[in-house]
């Protein structure tokens, strides 16, 4: 694969294919320059050349191609390689991790994490992430010494944590298996085109948006681990998207007539400090009369203009006033600063003049008005544009209009940190996508399953006591509240409490096509059940779970639909699930809510 930088270099291909790996920082003279910019743009792992591993310039062979290094999509290649597996792992972005990094969104998580309630190679992760602010951060001795550390002590995750510390552990997690030559990752690639035949994918045709360079890679197993079920059109994958019908589905949430266009408000997320005494105003968003007066029309209504501190309270959909303060730890209200905060500056020792730094995925900045797959690509690029302007906009309110609570407006000192996400424009790299495309599953799995009320409708018993569908042929486990956040069709949220449930094996596997899994939130849910399997201690067990089962396949020459309906089969892949710490049943004490 050539790239620009081995353009202006001189360094000719046959170069790639000697002496094992190159790896290629792509950075700018702009970027360097630019303070704070203390990433590469993005990085290019080359495995060496084998059997296995083609000449980059023709394509790639390997024995599992994951398209996607979000959350589920690294968790996949750490699987798959675990059992020895050759992989190739693209990205569309600079960055892997997805919603960890790209997205800027740091962790949702059960009440359980910190001692069960993910997989052990997510714990791992957890624990990884805090070792390493440990080692390189001039942290309190009060902050080192606490074992649950939170760096940014903000008040949604026990762990709000920078993006780009979750892009350095997942590098180390995976560098063993670039270094053996396992792994390969091609950052900034996207998929184009899929070839099939019959029920089987063939092969893969990707592209460097940074060259335009294309290649084929080819393997026996496909992992779709993209933030929209990418793939699952490329190939021909029967798939749903937006909400199922009552009549379909018979879930008590779900609406009387289907609407495929009603996908989740996605979020440009960003990372912003505050300098007290400093002017950081942005110059006025383009859009930002159209925000500013902007009342979301939505059933039922939401609370009044959407650049506001009332919001609508996702649970009761009545009037939530919120307070922004950010600079004090404790308001009235809910302070929307502590929300997200990465960066608590009470944790840092001085001479280190550490800034406090929250993350914005708030309410304000959903963007609904239209969606980001299932359109033409001028119209997705438009919606794209536009949550960026509604993101901007809430800032620059921020920054010019918000009430204070001693009587002032705005806060002047807010300021972008682009360079904790890897931007120049100050926004994440990717938008925080909450809904994909979902396959149509040999089992899918409905809110009647795992929603506390409608399971208790369903069976016409009491909500006490009540426990989640035992499944089988489970994968693994996951608890989160039913969490839908406002959509593209005009409904509002759906926020209602789920019980911990299990991820059925059945879910992982298309109706029909032989070779290609579910790696991240498009697995066989509805649009109602999504809302409580995307996020990222779940997306993380898809993943694992399915790269655990590509391989296992491999390993023994069977397709995912012999493991799951052969008895003894499903034992075997089971009991390596577990042996890998990956738990398959929630413990009593936390099974009943």
């Amino acid at each position: 694969m050539r790239l620009n930088f081995i353009q202006r270099c001189n360094i000719s291909p046959s170069t790639l294919q000697q002496g094992g790996r190159i790896m290629l920082f792509h950075i700018s003279r702009r970027t360097l320059i630019k303070a704070g910019a203390a990433l590469p743009a993005g990085w290019f792992f080359t495995g060496p050349a084998s059997s296995s591993h083609a000449s980059p310039a023709k394509g790639l062979k390997a024995d599992v191609i994951i398209a996607g290094g979000g959350v589920g999509g690294c968790a996949a290649a750490l699987s798959a390689c675990r059992l020895e597996k050759k992989v190739v792992l693209i990205e569309p972005t600079a960055w892997i991790g997805g919603q960890l990094t790209s997205q800027a969104v740091p962790p949702d998580e059960n009440p359980w994490i910190e001692t069960f309630g993910g997989t052990a190679s997510y714990r791992n992760f957890r624990t990884r992430v805090r070792d390493y602010y440990r080692r390189n951060y001039p942290l309190t001795a009060e902050a080192h010494a606490l074992a649950e550390l939170n760096p940014g002590n903000g008040s949604v995750s026990r762990l709000c944590h920078e993006p780009r510390v979750a892009l350095a552990v997942l590098q180390e997690m995976l560098a063993p298996y670039m270094s053996n030559g396992l792994l390969a990752i091609l950052l900034h690639h996207r998929p184009l085109k899929a070839e099939t035949n019959g029920n089987r994918i063939q092969s893969l045709l990707v592209r460097n948006e940074l060259t335009g360079n294309e290649m084929t890679l080819e393997a026996p197993f496909f992992l779709d681990a993209t933030e929209m079920g990418d793939l699952l059109p490329l190939a021909g994958v029967e798939y749903v998207t937006g909400t199922e019908s009552k009549k379909e589905t018979g879930e008590l949430h779900a609406p009387e007539q289907a609407d495929p266009q009603n996908m989740q408000a996605f979020t440009a997320c960003f990372a912003m400090e505050y300098r007290e005494g400093e002017d950081h105003t942005l110059d006025r968003p383009a859009e930002y009369d159209f925000w500013r007066s902007y009342i979301p029309t939505l059933d039922p209504p939401w609370a009044g203009p959407l650049l506001s501190l009332t919001t609508t309270h996702p649970i009761t959909l009545e009037k939530r006033p919120m307070q922004f303060d950010p600079t004090v730890e404790k308001t009235d209200g809910p302070n929307l600063w502590r929300y997200r905060r990465i960066i608590d500056r009470k944790n840092y020792a001085q001479p280190f003049r550490f800034a406090d730094v929250s993350l914005v995925n708030w309410p304000q900045n959903d963007y609904w008005l239209g969606n980001l797959y299932e359109v033409p690509e001028e119209e997705a690029h438009s919606h794209l544009q536009r949550a960026k302007q509604l993101s901007l906009s809430l800032l620059y309110w921020l920054q010019t209009e918000a009430p204070r609570r001693d009587g002032g407006t705005g806060w002047k000192g807010l300021r972008l940190r682009g360079d904790l996400v890897g931007t120049e424009d100050g926004l994440a790299m990717h938008p925080y996508i909450r809904e994909s495309r979902r396959i149509r599953a040999e089992y899918t799995v409905l809110e009647q399953y795992v929603g506390k009320q409608a399971r208790a409708e369903c069976f016409g018993v009491s909500q006490e006591g009540i426990s989640a569908e035992v499944f089988n042929d489970s994968a693994g486990i996951g608890y989160y509240r039913i969490d839908l956040h406002p959509g593209s069709g005009g409904k509002n949220y759906i926020d209602v409490e789920s019980l911990p449930f299990q991820i059925p094996l059945g879910a992982l596997i298309p109706i029909r096509v032989e070779n290609l899994l579910p790696a991240a939130k498009n697995l066989g849910v509805t649009h109602i059940t999504n809302g409580c399997y995307r996020l990222h201690p779940v997306e993380w067990n898809i993943g694992e779970s399915a790269g655990a089962l590509a391989a296992w396949c491999l390993q023994h020459n069977w397709t995912p639909r012999e493991v799951r309906n052969d008895p003894s089969r499903l034992a075997q892949f089971q009991s390596y699930l577990k042996d890998t710490g990956i738990p398959l049943e929630w413990p009593p004490e936390a099974r009943v809510r």
